[in-house]
């Protein structure tokens, strides 16, 4: 019974009568008690009246203590069995955070009616109770208490999908199929299960749409990533309010359409609709993930002037910003904050490390943990992604057996994947293949493949192999499992391997992502592909791009032919690099800024050897700082050097 495991009171009528006077008079009376003296004392007036204003009040109390007052002076003047303050009260002490009290309250209450069992299950599943709240329900059934719309309003918010399936075949029973209250709440409850065709199911079969059941529906596409589906909702419905814009919003977000996302956060203000905190979260999101600073600092300046910069506010902005290549301005903002949790410093650890500063993120790990804040799981990770990308083999293993020995941190899945990082990329392959298989949980495709880039590194062919197969022969690969293992091919000379492996491919329908560098002008987002002619200034880009060369030449470049793992000749290997996605990006951020002006380049893969070279070159005779955010790590290019110390 939920009431015995959440509420320690005595057992007996007697000990229960004496409890409840004990614990609701502890405090001296309010203005609110003395008003609940006279109503329940007062010979004048009718009963009724008098639990009328006894309600009023209980409904006006702002504090727990408030409350238990009341209650106190009800338990004197005999009010207390009411079902309608019964009802009050219940519903009061659970706003207020007092679930044991309400349950008491429900325990003490002879025979109770519908209401206030929907008021207990209502209480259990606001506090994420939702299975004792499925007791309750069974049990008021059990009494012969027949549910309203209400009660399955309740007892569906936070059900199981199994739950949930259960339950509707009760609101078929009881006939509230029709409701549009209770057929909102199944549509959301398979909604959150991920059983997209009954939600959709429900939805067609509403005789009537209210604005709720439309965002529920808008929800389960857009979190299930049926964008399309969820987008051709958005523009029928009629009205939209902010949390409609919020959801598409957070849908683009989420499942990689950050460019969509900004551009319906413009027709969001054009639309006069005033964003709150979670558009701006999704915003947020949505700039880092395309590196897009301006936008970034424009809505920074939108928030601090009408949304209040919370810690949730501000770990959103120092992740933004870390993202986007603006370690100062993340900095800022970190500094700025007020009562910083674990999350923020988190946030700023991770965008250290993954900018390949190191030393700064162990020193705020060292500063994170003398002032008393605990590490979490995702602070490890932040710890050692930033051992990887310096080499620190030896650091990185004392780290990641302090989690457990130290923090009693359970290493996850993501942590083995930064060690299996730090020992391939270090070239102890041997150790890190063993580390997987020994592994008291099954490693998952993304370390898979990372070992195999490492096998890619060091031309570890036979390894190499051996992943690769493994991964074709239990369906877990993917394009890059195929791009990787052609490359080890490619790299050892082995042509026949190279055909073999694209025969694989093409036979099974995978495509190789394309190499695509970005790069923001002017508030303006402009996208290379390798050898591109797309855009408006293809001439002056190529003209730049010769002068580019010219420069290089005289500064003792030669072309890491290398790297091009193709069938070709030396000379036709040459014009392959020289038209890289990246380098193109570069051509136009000289031709397009200011002398001095930091440029900024996205690239959704892991920058070639021969471009990384041509960048550290570029900085030293352009006098210009490159940031160069790669897939897996930022490179600041400056004065001829790199961030990465050449270890990437």
């Amino acid at each position: 019974m939920p009431a015995t495991t959440l509420c320690a009171t005595p057992s007996s009528p007697a000990a229960k009568k004496n409890w409840s006077s004990q614990s609701l008079q502890r405090t001296p009376p309010s203005s609110s008690v003395t008003h609940c003296s006279a109503a329940a004392s007062s010979s004048s007036g009718s009963h009724f009246l008098q639990v009328d204003r006894v309600a009023f009040l209980i409904d006006k109390c702002k504090s727990i203590n408030q409350l238990l007052q009341i209650h106190a002076a009800l338990l004197r003047h005999g009010l207390n069995p009411h079902p309608i303050l019964n009802f009050k009260l219940q519903r009061s002490y659970s706003s207020f955070g007092r679930l044991d009290y309400a349950v008491s309250l429900f325990d003490r209450t002879d025979n109770p009616n519908v209401f206030l069992w929907t008021a207990i299950i209502h209480a259990h599943t606001q506090c994420g109770l939702s299975e004792q709240a499925l007791v309750y329900y069974a049990q008021m059934l059990s009494q012969s208490i027949q549910p309203n719309a209400f009660t399955f309003s309740s007892v569906l918010r936070g059900c199981s999908l199994e739950s949930c399936r259960a339950l509707h075949s009760q609101v078929i029973k009881f006939r509230f199929d029709s409701d549009l209250y209770v057929t909102t709440g199944l549509l959301d409850a398979y909604a959150r299960g991920g059983d997209v065709m009954s939600a959709k199911q429900l939805f067609d079969a509403m005789p009537e749409k209210s604005l709720v059941s439309l965002t529920a529906m808008l929800t389960c596409y857009a979190k299930h990533g049926q964008i399309e589906e969820a987008r051709l909702l958005f523009e029928e419905m009629e009205e939209k309010d902010v949390v409609c814009w919020n959801v598409m919003i957070d849908g683009y977000a989420q499942h990689g359409y950050p460019r969509e996302s900004l551009l319906l956060f413009r027709q969001m203000l054009g639309a006069k609709v005033k964003p709150n905190e979670i558009t701006v979260l999704s915003i947020l999101s949505s700039c880092g993930q395309l590196g897009s600073l301006e936008p970034g600092r424009w809505l920074h300046s939108y928030i601090e002037n009408d949304i209040q910069i919370n810690v949730r506010v501000g770990t959103a902005l120092i992740d933004m910003y870390c993202k986007c290549g603006s370690l100062d301005d993340a900095r800022k903002v970190f500094d700025e904050m007020r009562d910083k949790d674990v999350v923020a410093w988190n946030s700023m650890i991770m965008g250290y490390a993954i900018h390949g500063f190191s030393e700064e993120a162990f020193r705020m790990f060292d500063t994170m943990c003398s002032i008393g804040l605990l590490p979490t799981d995702i602070t490890f990770i932040a710890i050692l992604t930033a051992c990887g990308h310096s080499g620190l083999v030896s650091k990185g293993w004392s780290i990641f057996s302090s989690m457990k020995n130290e923090y009693e941190i359970e290493p996850k899945i993501e942590h083995f994947g930064c060690m299996v990082n730090i020992l391939g990329r270090a070239g102890r392959l041997q150790k890190a293949y063993d580390l997987v298989r020994n592994m008291k949980i099954d490693p998952d495709p993304v370390l898979w493949g990372t070992l195999l880039w490492a096998c890619r590194l060091h031309n570890e062919v036979s390894l190499g192999e051996e992943i690769a197969e493994f991964l074709m022969s239990h369906d877990l690969a993917s394009s890059g499992t195929y791009v990787i293992l052609s490359n080890i091919y490619a790299a050892a000379g082995n042509w026949d391997g190279v055909a073999k492996v694209r025969s694989l491919m093409k036979e099974s329908g995978v495509e190789k992502e394309p190499g695509c560098s970005v790069i923001e002008v002017d508030n303006k987002v402009h996208e290379f592909l390798a050898g591109d002619l797309r855009h408006p200034k293809s001439k002056e880009i190529y003209l730049m791009l010769e002068e580019m060369n010219r420069w290089l030449e005289m500064n003792g470049y030669t072309p890491q032919t290398d790297v091009v793992l193709h069938d070709l000749g030396e000379q036709q290997k040459q014009l392959s690099l020289g038209v890289h996605s990246e380098k193109l990006a570069m051509a136009f951020g000289l031709i397009s800024t200011r002398g001095g002006t930091t440029i900024k380049i996205v690239k959704n893969l892991r920058v070639c050897l021969d471009c990384h070279a041509v960048m550290k070159l570029m900085s030293k005779i352009t006098k210009r700082k490159i940031i160069m955010r790669d897939r897996n790590r930022f490179h600041h290019f400056e004065n001829g050097s790199c961030s990465c110390g050449d270890f990437w």
